[in-house]
């Protein structure tokens, strides 16, 4: 199978999570109005238990390069995963929806350099994919006990090109 990436819009990824970006005019004005705040654009879920709580880690990932090959995606049924870019490089991001507990038809988007995504708990996703170096991302998940990851390897593994 080979899939085409198409651009990240709110509108597009809704089923799968958040576009973390701060287009358009902001919610607030803050800091004696020399800050626009883009308030509360993610939703954020760490389980309904309460031993998990929030955590903040830095990832660095090695580049890929396109066409991506994808041969494995990844759930978190505990909590949701937001992954924030620290350099202005566009990354790939490929989800599916859930089917039966395996991952349904994929889909891939691109980001612009100046988006990030929040991906909502049980939500099949690829790993984390740059497309340029250092790959450095704050990512913001669940930490806590249980399983919260499960791993499905694809029978067949399919490419992502622009």
């Amino acid at each position: 199978m080979d899939i085409k990436a198409e651009p990240l819009t709110a509108t597009a990824f809704a089923p799968f999570g958040d576009v973390l970006d701060a287009n358009g005019a902001p919610d607030k004005i803050i800091n004696a109005g020399l800050c626009g705040r883009y308030h509360d654009r993610a939703r954020l879920d760490f389980g309904p238990e309460t031993e998990g709580r929030a955590g903040l880690s830095i990832f660095k990932a090695e580049p890929r390069t396109l066409p991506y090959l994808c041969a494995l995606l990844e759930r978190h049924p505990e909590g949701s995963q937001a992954f924030i870019p620290m350099t202005a490089d566009p990354f790939l991001v490929i989800v599916a929806p859930d089917d039966g507990g395996k991952p349904g038809a994929p889909r891939a988007f691109l980001t612009t350099g100046k988006q990030g995504i929040n991906l909502h708990r049980g939500v099949w996703h690829g790993v984390l994919t740059p497309l340029a170096a250092p790959g450095l991302f704050a990512v913001i998940d669940r930490i806590g006990p249980g399983a919260n990851l499960q791993e499905y390897l694809l029978p067949a593994p399919f490419s992502v090109h622009l």
